[in-house]
This record gives structure tokens, sequence and C-alpha cells, in this order.
């Protein structure tokens, strides 16, 4: 079954994983988040989303809940509110199934702690060693936590099923 993880955001990332019970997860692709514009008119460009979701033909969509974070002015928060619900509707518009998650229930599964991306990028590299260039930088911690919320999927989806 192939999961698409979604960190949501400007700054978040994509990842196809695929995943076959017991035999461990094997990443297909990972990406940051399509964007258009810049600085205050950045925003999601959903076609090359849409267009990269439909390539990799997902069975079913996790994406991280979202909320407003403490101290966010209130530009901020709209500008990470439209591309939430941008991308979100970007899914469903290519008719992938979508489940949201609740952060702390994937990082539980995956024994991270409080908001360090670091780890959960390290994580990211531990499972998929293949694939070290898709997390190479520092700031593919959007990638690292969608693959982990894909992988977190197979749970998800086997207690639903």
């Amino acid at each position: 079954m192939k999961i698409l993880g979604v960190d949501p955001g400007i700054r978040g990332g994509l990842a196809i994983v695929l995943v076959n019970s017991g035999n461990g997860a094997q990443l297909i692709d990972a990406i940051d988040i399509p964007t258009v514009g810049m600085a205050a008119k950045e925003r999601v460009d959903v076609t090359a989303l849409r267009q990269w979701v439909l390539s990799h033909q997902p069975d079913h969509c996790l994406i991280e809940r979202t909320q407003a974070m403490p101290k966010q002015g209130a530009s901020s928060g709209f500008k990470y509110g439209c591309a939430v619900s941008a991308i979100e509707a970007a899914i469903v518009s290519c008719e992938v199934p979508l489940t949201i998650i609740e952060p702390t229930a994937w990082k539980k599964f995956h024994v991270l702690r409080g908001g360090n991306k670091e780890s959960s990028r390290q994580r990211a590299l531990q499972l998929f060693r293949a694939a070290h260039a898709l997390f190479a930088r520092k700031l593919d911690h959007g990638r690292a936590e969608s693959a982990l919320l894909a992988v977190y999927g197979e749970r998800v989806l086997a207690t639903t099923s």
C-alpha cells in the first residue's frame, strides 16, 4: 500500500512510502511543499502539489493536525491556515482518502519527544538509509516528518480496516 504523509504548511513536506506488512517500509519519494510567490505573497503551488500526488497514486494520505502556535502573529497564522487548507483541498481533489493525525500519536510511535525537528530527521535517516540525499539538509525536517507520518499510517490503517 502506498501511503502519502504530509507535514503541512509552507515549510512542510510530502512523502510517499510503500508499506508491506512485515517487510518494512520503502520510501518512494519525498519533497518540500511546492510554493509560488515570494515573502508575504508566498503560497502553496496547488497545481504542482496535485500533479505530484497524482503521479504517485497513493492509496491513503495521513496529514498532521494543525493549530495556531502560541505567539504566532495574525498574518502568519492566516498564511499557515491557508497553506494547510490548500494542501488538504489538493489531496481531496485527487480523490485520495485522508486521515488527520495528532502529532503526539505519530511522535510517540517513533519515540520522539517535543518539537525537536532534528530528531525527526535523524529518525527518518535511520529508517530510510538508502534515501540519505532526501534528508541531507537540516531544512529537510518537513520531508522527514512526512515520511514518519506515512510509516505510522500502516498502524492506523491496520486498526481501522
